[in-house]
């Protein structure tokens, strides 16, 4: 049964340097027409297997940008998505934004519509940095925006930082932890730069031209990040995210907790009846399919046990939590210790494991390596 739902909108005004979702430029789309499809494919989805939607927790509009629509769009996105899913128990309704496109207008149509939690894509207040990722706004925009966005009602704002970026300094770093921390936000959110293939970082590193930190920079700048937020009462209960008491993200540790959710759009996934399964990515192929009364739906898997507990441990090793023994047990009817004991052992002696009588979470020196740490958990290898 689906815990969330995640609704993809692919349309941007600006394509970032490091960005290797599905997206593309917002000018000259069928965006109304996809926001139809949208939502056609909810009720179609929900139509077919209601029992899989009793008990929805969160909804998150993710991208591309979903604050690239206008107003009067994401009004009609957001009475679309009541129409057809069952949003009266929600405890969670996020939206992705970018600080330069969020318009009071825009700011009211989301509010209005119910959406409760705003993630803003802020990276970094260095505007240097912010030139070279191939982001437009500015810091002025970013305090601008805040501030529209709680007069408007929000109080529950979440910003993205990124680190590890091209030429970034632990001084640029350090600034931007400053300014990112005075804001006075419930949650924020940090993540290293990932080179993927298909963006124009990947061209510019398969050409000797990308100035990444090493490995060794890159540790000190998470260090740094894991004690400021500390130091300022922000709790981290996942290796990227920390939050005040009562802020952490639901919608997020529906993944984490390797729980089911639908997904919905052009190149969404989704994992419902212990399946997973991916949209078609092209807009006009999702648009047809939905034209033509088909799920758009690109492939499917049906997740074996084994994998299954593979995510639990992977996925769940990510929170600060960790994994618990009760639970493990309660899922799969099978205890974590008789699959895992001697890699456990090896990871606690390792100090990079700790354990108690309730379950396993990485230590401080875990985080660091948490990627090296999950694949001791992939049974095939």
């Amino acid at each position: 049964m689906a815990r969330g739902v995640y609704i993809h909108i692919p349309f941007c005004h600006q394509i970032c340097n490091y960005c290797d979702f599905n997206k593309v430029f917002f000018k000259n789309q069928p965006v109304d027409e996809y926001i139809e499809a949208v939502g056609k494919e909810i009720e179609m989805v929900v139509h077919a297997m209601p029992e899989q939607f009793q008990n929805i927790e969160t909804v998150f509009l993710g991208g591309g940008t979903p604050t690239a629509l206008s107003a009067k769009q994401i009004s009609r996105l957001l009475s679309l998505i009541h129409q057809y899913l069952p949003t009266t128990n929600l405890v969670e309704f996020s939206s992705e934004a970018n600080p330069d496109e969020l318009t009071t207008s825009k700011l009211e149509a989301l509010y209005n519509g119910g959406v409760n939690r705003l993630s803003m894509g802020v990276q970094s207040f260095d505007q240097d940095l912010l030139k070279k990722i191939g982001r437009t706004h500015t810091n002025e925009h970013v305090y601008e925006t805040i501030e529209k966005a709680k007069q408007v009602g929000f109080n529950n704002i979440s910003i993205d930082l990124m680190y590890g970026l091209p030429g970034q300094t632990m001084e640029q770093w350090e600034q931007t932890l400053d300014k990112a921390i005075q804001l006075n936000l419930p949650h924020y959110s940090a993540y290293s730069l990932i080179v993927e293939p298909k963006t124009i970082f990947y061209i510019q590193y398969a050409k000797g031209k990308l100035n990444l930190p090493t490995e060794d920079h890159e540790a000190d700048m998470y260090d740094l990040l894991m004690k400021r937020m500390g130091k300022s009462g922000l709790q981290q209960y996942e290796i990227s995210n920390f939050a005040l008491e009562g802020y952490q993200s639901t919608h997020n540790k529906i993944y984490w907790d390797n729980d089911e959710y639908a997904g919905f759009g052009a190149g969404a996934h989704g994992y419902l009846k212990g399946e997973r399964y991916s949209n078609y990515a092209p807009i006009k192929k999702y648009i047809e399919s939905l034209t033509n009364a088909q799920r758009p739906i690109l492939q499917t898997h049906k997740v074996t046990s084994e994998e299954k507990q593979e995510e639990q441990m992977f996925l769940g090793l990510r929170k600060n939590e960790g994994v618990s023994f009760e639970e493990f047990n309660k899922k799969f009817g099978i205890s974590m210790l008789d699959l895992y004991s001697d890699t456990i052992e090896q990871l606690v002696n390792n100090g990079l494991l700790s354990k108690d009588e309730h379950g396993i979470r990485l230590s401080r020196k875990g985080r660091f390596v948490g990627n090296d740490v999950f694949q001791q958990f992939l049974m095939g290898d």
